[in-house]
């Protein structure tokens, strides 16, 4: 029986997460998991899986849940999160919450000695340095749950890292894959939230229809395979049906194809480095699909993604700055006070206005974020 702790039992990923361990209630038992406010659901979680430790996000909710679970603690708050990953006997911890706030937590977990299986972007691109460097001390795995990056992983299994010469993320293009950047001007929230082939939250699915998503991506798999930017490539693939890619030196390709469902790479970051049958997903039929599209990706069009991989490239705190920058402005766009198209160039200024730190500590990344949300926030005043 392995011990699961989740962060952001609520989200896309933290539900398909417990989807899987419906599933495999022989191979699986949550341990804690943490929620942001929806304390209705954090009470239905930690009663079905008969949870010992629950994080939520305000301590005014706190007393009440203490009240209805007695058999459950309740913490809450950023040393919530913390005790939720570090403090609960798990063996593997769940990073599925979103945004900055799950990188103290996995370092904190890294520490313990605990296995990370990571769905958490913002960790690895705001200070993916400390967190390899904390796994690589602490002998701890780092198990990617994006489905890309697990597509990469698998390919790479039983095969020597040193003779990679490429590569390959897919992406379906988002919500506005076949809009040109001219006819992005006016677009509504719930435009951009209408994505073509996954189903995610809100701030993923605006990340997608900007292509920030798959920068930060970019980024990601830079830190998780550690290769160089200029070895890592993008393509416009509609159909979400090859996760990604890796060429070798000899140019042969190792892909990892499924349909679009996410619990597949949760089930394997769980399991790994064995598989479990997965009933509810839907085998993939290349013969009923007939064709697969691929495109090149226009960087002018999809300038998330530009300044994402130049950021990347500069290194230090430019990717701490261009994740921060991004959390704020998205959530300034999905409160409607500003437009699809300021995402972008809200980023923009808050990377040239930055002067970059290389190899910053943990307290300088947290300092730096803090700056780049303020910095982000006063432009629309």
């Amino acid at each position: 029986m392995k011990k699961i702790s989740l962060l952001g039992a609520t989200g896309s990923i933290g539900q398909q997460t417990l989807d899987v361990l419906r599933t495999h209630p022989e191979q699986f038992e949550l341990v804690a998991f943490s929620v942001g406010q929806q304390v209705d659901a954090a009470r239905a979680i930690a009663r079905e899986f008969s949870v010992p430790l629950l994080s939520v996000a305000n301590q005014a909710d706190v007393k009440a849940l203490q009240e209805d679970l007695p058999s459950t603690e309740v913490v809450w708050g950023s040393e919530g999160l913390v005790a939720v990953a570090s403090e609960s006997g798990a063996d593997l911890l769940v990073n599925a919450v979103l945004g900055s706030v799950g990188l103290q937590p996995t370092l904190r977990a890294i520490e313990k000695g605990i296995t990370i299986a990571i769905a958490n972007k913002e960790t690895l691109v705001t200070a993916g340095h400390l967190v390899m460097a904390a796994a690589k001390k602490h002998n701890v795995a780092i198990l990617p749950v994006d489905s890309e990056h697990s597509a990469l992983f698998q390919a790479l299994n039983g095969e020597n890292p040193k003779q990679i010469k490429k590569l390959v993320i897919t992406a379906s293009g988002g919500s506005f894959r076949d809009k040109t950047r001219a006819e992005l001007e006016g677009v509504t929230v719930q435009d951009a939230l209408n994505h073509p082939n996954w189903s995610m939250g809100s701030k993923i699915t605006i990340d997608s229809a900007t292509m920030m998503n798959k920068g930060l991506e970019v980024i990601e798999a830079h830190v998780l395979f550690d290769m160089p930017y200029s070895s890592i490539d993008v393509v416009l693939h509609r159909e979400s049906i090859i996760h990604s890619m890796i060429e070798f030196v000899d140019t042969s390709v190792m892909a990892q194809l499924g349909t679009p469902d996410m619990r597949v790479p949760i089930q394997y970051a769980l399991t790994y480095p064995d598989r479990l049958p997965l009933p509810q997903a839907k085998s993939l039929d290349l013969v009923e699909i007939g064709k697969l599209h691929f495109e090149k990706m226009d960087l002018e069009r999809y300038k998330a993604l530009h300044l994402a991989i130049e950021a990347g490239k500069e290194g230090g705190t430019a990717t701490t700055v261009l994740n921060a920058a991004n959390e704020a402005a998205v959530a300034l766009f999905l409160q409607q006070k500003i437009s699809f198209l300021a995402i972008d160039s809200f980023i923009e200024k808050a990377l040239e206005a930055h002067t970059v730190t290389a190899n910053p500590t943990l307290e300088t990344i947290l300092t730096v974020d803090v700056e780049t949300r303020r910095f982000v926030e006063k432009m629309v005043h």
